[in-house]
């Protein structure tokens, strides 16, 4: 595998044109499509639209800051399909799980030596 440098694009949040001037329009990004619209004829100094050229490199896409690919759990059955290729991936475990079963995943990770990309706080275990 070839090590490249992971060099990450800064994600722009692209925003609606006129969602700060009109509460009626939401934040989320919709595109214009007016004859009169000064964004989608992209004039100079307007809102810029998204396109091809905002996409990540694509061998570094989803990778996280280590260089590991990052893959979200539910429990620990979710572990073991992950035992070959603990040395590529990271799991997270998601925000909405207890702390009982935080604890239980962080302990079968470390028995089959996959890291976690957030592990639970010491004063836990």
């Amino acid at each position: 595998m070839l090590k490249t440098n992971l060099l990450k694009k800064t994600k722009k949040k692209f925003t609606r044109h006129h969602s700060d001037r009109y509460l009626r329009l939401k934040k989320a990004w919709r595109k214009p499509k007016g004859i009169d619209n000064c964004v989608r004829r992209r004039f100079k100094g307007k809102t810029l639209m998204p396109n091809i050229g905002y996409g990540s490199d694509k061998n570094t896409r989803n990778l996280s800051k280590r260089g590991l690919y990052k893959i979200k759990i539910q429990n620990c059955d979710d572990l073991n399909m992950f035992i070959m290729s603990n040395r590529i991936i990271e799991c997270e475990i998601p925000r909405n799980i207890s702390k009982k079963n935080k604890i239980e995943i962080f302990k079968k990770a470390r028995e089959l030596d996959i890291k976690l990309s957030n592990p639970p706080k010491q004063e836990n275990l």
